[in-house]
């Protein structure tokens, strides 16, 4: 059974999804971002509001454990928020 966090967690990474495509960005950069947001989201439960900077902080830290840079670096610097104004 799903959560009410994965529910609207679920809505809002595919209205994220259909932001990033209509910043142009390309679909291997969407794919990439995609699985960052999935793989972010599912290690908070799904609840990324209201997450803080030293949780978002140890969690890079460690990705970088298990991770090259260049995954964690697409993962810190390239989903944004699904609320930002990309578009």
């Amino acid at each position: 059974m799903k959560t009410s966090n994965e529910e609207d967690f679920k809505r809002d990474y595919k209205t994220h999804l259909k932001h990033l495509k209509l910043k142009g960005l390309q679909p291997s950069t969407i794919d990439a971002y995609a699985r960052a947001i999935r793989r972010i989201g599912a290690h908070f439960d799904y609840r990324l509001d209201d997450l803080s900077e030293a949780q978002l902080t140890d969690y890079f830290s460690n990705l970088l454990d298990s991770r090259s840079w260049s995954v964690v670096k697409h993962d810190l610097y390239g989903p944004g928020q699904p609320n930002d104004n990309h578009c």
